[in-house]
């Protein structure tokens, strides 16, 4: 899991390198296409077919790939021109969003307990936010969108969860990204350059690369006990944003990541004590 994080952070890295040159869109489309070859060698590694990738349903596929191309596209604008730590440390509402949500969704029952660690955590992003003193940009409210559809989207996994494989999920998830976003930034579309190949290449090799190890992850352990390690790529945010861009967010922005964390760390403990843990095939979008 750490590994996996530490690949999806890099990841993050070169998009946003590459969003300095390239329209978001277009951005989000290059990480669809150049992960899908590592995707299908790797679907067909685990399945030594391929025709489990037909067996889906496909309108919930269309829905969730809809939810894929706007959250990528609203987290690549974001951090365009934000740091990636402080993308993260607003992005870390969505596993809060998710036990929001899981209840008008999913049916699922949450206590009070849960409930007042969700309102500490959305108290964390007021933190961050400061309304009234600090004006709100779009590329907070972008990096907001897209934690919201991230959290329709692990929703949306786990009503797929009970049918579909996770090959497929992955296969069809890379797809939809590819094609969808690569349709929507076609009239602003701009030729990618030969000296970016390098930046292409690391980007599939890294999607590809963390996508397999968070699923390996999944695999070999209860996802209550792997979980909170997601939370490891709010230091190598910073770490990647002092070492390419020089810069840091501001304190306070730690302060409110360190009430989010705490909130969605507590979100997950009683997640593991309210229901019984066990292994599991997880899929992160």
């Amino acid at each position: 899991m750490l590994l996996g994080m530490a690949a999806l952070s890099l990841m993050d890295a070169t998009m946003k390198e590459l969003s300095g040159r390239y329209p978001a869109l277009e951005v989000a489309a290059l990480r669809g296409v150049v992960s899908l070859p590592f995707v299908i060698v790797w679907v067909y590694w685990r399945e030594r077919h391929l025709r489990t990738l037909l067996a889906v349903r496909w309108g919930w596929q269309f829905a969730r790939g809809g939810l894929a191309i706007v959250m990528l596209g609203c987290f690549i604008f974001a951090i365009s021109s934000m740091p990636l730590s402080e993308a993260y440390t607003l992005f870390f509402i969505s596993p809060l969003l998710i036990t929001a949500l899981s209840v008008p969704l999913l049916g699922e029952v949450v206590g009070p307990r849960r409930w007042l660690a969700v309102v500490a955590g959305f108290a964390g992003v007021l933190v961050v936010l400061r309304p009234g003193f600090v004006a709100l940009d779009l590329a907070t409210l972008a990096v907001l969108v897209s934690a919201i559809c991230y959290a329709l989207n692990a929703v949306s996994v786990r009503i797929l969860g009970r049918t579909d494989s996770t090959a497929a999920m992955s296969f069809w998830f890379m797809v939809m990204v590819a094609v969808g976003a690569g349709l929507l930034a076609l009239p602003n579309w701009q030729a990618v350059r030969l000296a970016d190949s390098g930046w292409l290449l690391a980007l599939g090799i890294t999607g590809a690369l963390g996508q397999m190890l968070l699923t390996a992850a999944f695999r070999c352990a209860p996802i209550s006990v792997i979980a909170p390690f997601e939370y490891s790529t709010l230091f190598w945010g910073v770490m990647l944003d002092l070492a390419i861009w020089g810069k840091l967010p501001e304190p306070i922005v730690f302060v409110g990541a360190a009430v989010i964390v705490a909130s969605g760390l507590y979100v997950i403990y009683r997640e593991r004590a309210a229901v019984p843990v066990s292994s599991a095939d997880g899929f992160s979008p």
